[in-house]
């Protein structure tokens, strides 16, 4: 581990797969254009467990929770022919800025990473968890935030911040799609800072080796579960 990093929560680990809670602001690797101060998860688990490790899917740098790895190279090409099938079951929560427009509901906007890209279809299913009125916002407007469960059936880019965003609910600190001035305007307000309210909450899928169904979960975020604290165990 370099000298500035933490070691990472370990989530799950057996002789072929590993699972860590990714902190927010981690790259899941190294980036295209890497900088002196970049904290890489693969490295870092790489070096804290001593083992070459294998990506088997990513999560935005600002996202936190469960980020599978494989310490195995014929595990990794198994789940990667999963993940390429939909064969893995991905769930996350993001706090929101609005109320979200039903208890359930489904978003079928296409997506497309850049515009010379071709147009792709998506498919996010939401479910709210919970609405709140914090103190701080009551002169905003909206003035609610919504805790939202989002289940990804497609990985298209940047899927779930997208989509939330197409149905007016913002995730709070993402200052690329909510905008600078209101993420640092609403951070301050709620005492979130800077940090983007999305986390990996839960993976399923079939052990690559044993066939056995698997779920690895992350415990709770502590910045959405000082929103949330009706939902610190979970």
């Amino acid at each position: 581990m370099t000298s500035t990093s933490k070691p990472l929560t370990i989530l799950y680990k057996d002789e072929w797969l590993v699972a860590v809670d990714k902190p927010a602001g981690h790259l899941v690797h190294p980036a295209d254009q890497p900088k002196d101060d970049d904290l890489v998860t693969m490295k870092i688990l790489r070096d804290q467990i001593g083992q070459r490790v294998y990506t088997i899917h990513r999560i935005d740098r600002p996202t936190t929770g469960v980020l599978l790895f494989s310490v195995d190279r014929t595990a990794a090409r198994a789940l990667h022919r999963a993940l390429a099938r939909h064969q893995m079951a991905k769930s996350y929560w993001a706090v929101c800025h609005g109320i979200a427009p039903a208890e359930s509901w489904e978003c079928y906007e296409p997506n497309q990473k850049e515009e010379h890209l071709p147009i792709r279809d998506a498919h996010t299913s939401f479910r709210r968890l919970a609405v709140l009125t914090p103190a701080a916002l009551a002169r905003e407007d909206p003035a609610q935030i919504s805790l939202v469960e989002a289940i990804p059936h497609t990985g298209r880019y940047h899927q779930i911040r997208r989509h939330l965003l197409h149905h007016q609910l913002p995730i709070i600190g993402d200052f690329r799609y909510a905008g600078i001035d209101t993420s640092h305007h609403l951070g301050e307000l709620l005492g979130t800072g800077t940090r983007m309210l999305l986390e990996s909450k839960s993976i399923t899928f079939n052990h690559p080796i044993t066939g056995e169904q698997m779920t690895i979960s992350a415990p709770p975020d502590p910045t959405i579960i000082s929103l949330f604290p009706q939902f610190s165990v979970s």
